[in-house]
């Protein structure tokens, strides 16, 4: 009896241990965020380019797209970034080859948190594209969560520079 109670009780302790607490989600719509694509992408692209048509926050898209930007802790388009990606679907008709979609994120969060919301702002974007009229098949996401900042000074508008997706050619 004694060495069941001791089994029971091991058994129940492992358990515990191995439901350790997770990184937090950014929602649960099953299916709705599918980022098999962010695979495809291999090589490092990034450029800066501050004095580009970005607008106040300044521009890291490269090949004549324009970065889109986000509220914090959010992946929602506001009515003004939906006019940046405007102009970046008719950018892309004028091109052929895949775009890369890259999700980038401000320094607050977990790593795991902002891989997660970069990977929700790029997919964000592609979608909104797609709506109006570029093949989702010509884009391909990446998120490169917080890694990837184009400002490092402890401001608020240097952290919001880096809540952005930037659109580039895919080499």
């Amino acid at each position: 009896m004694k060495q069941t109670v001791w089994t029971a009780a091991t058994i129940a302790a492992l358990f515990l241990v191995g439901c350790g607490q997770t990184a937090p989600t950014l929602g649960t719509s099953t299916g709705k965020n599918n980022f098999t694509d962010a695979t495809e992408i291999t090589g490092d692209t990034v450029t800066v380019n501050e004095s580009g048509a970005g607008g106040s926050l300044g521009n890291s898209s490269s090949d004549g797209f324009t970065s889109v930007y986000f509220s914090f802790d959010n992946y929602g388009i506001s009515a003004a970034m939906q006019k940046k990606i405007s102009a970046d679907v008719s950018r892309a008709s004028q091109t052929s080859g895949k775009i890369k979609v890259e999700g980038n994120c401000d320094e607050f969060g977990t790593d795991e948190y902002n891989y997660a919301l970069g990977l929700k702002r790029a997919k964000a974007v592609k979608d909104a594209m797609t709506s109006e009229g570029v093949n989702s098949s010509r884009m391909v996401i990446v998120s490169y969560g917080e890694s990837n900042p184009v400002c490092s000074s402890p401001t608020d508008r240097c952290y919001a520079r880096n809540r952005r997706v930037d659109l580039r050619l895919a080499r």
